[in-house]
């Protein structure tokens, strides 16, 4: 979970945890065949995208992300295509879903985290100076 990712270029550790719902707050993960197909679907768009899912879980009226990315994906990136593909996809399949223009919200909540808090980076950057 907390081990840092290397690319050619690139060394990071990057955790987002995010947490979005339906349109009008729909109850959609009351059934558990819809819950299913749509972790199914973000498995597989984090697949495409090299993002390493974390945990994942629905309530009945929104679902949480917590996922690890590499820098050349923003948040919003993330997100764009994991509701985009999931909307998409559940509204294809479940007839009950179809009717729906758009099936999540435009909004979202995200928040980063990794394996060393912001106070301890906060000292760590202060103190370069001292150190010499």
């Amino acid at each position: 979970m907390n081990k840092y990712r290397r690319t050619h270029t690139t060394v990071s550790l990057l955790n987002y945890h995010f947490v979005f719902c339906p349109r009008y707050r729909r109850k959609i993960f009351l059934r558990a065949d819809v819950e299913e197909r749509f972790k199914e679907w973000v498995q597989a768009v984090c697949k495409e995208l090299q993002i390493q899912i974390i945990a994942i879980e629905c309530d009945k009226d929104h679902t949480h992300l917590f996922l690890n990315a590499l820098p050349s994906l923003s948040p919003a990136d993330i997100m764009a295509k994991i509701k985009g593909v999931t909307s998409r996809k559940l509204r294809e399949e479940f007839p009950h879903l179809a009717h729906l223009q758009s099936l999540w919200t435009r909004s979202y909540f995200v928040s980063t985290a990794g394996n060393v808090s912001s106070e301890t980076i906060k000292r760590y950057v202060e103190n370069q100076k001292k150190r010499n």
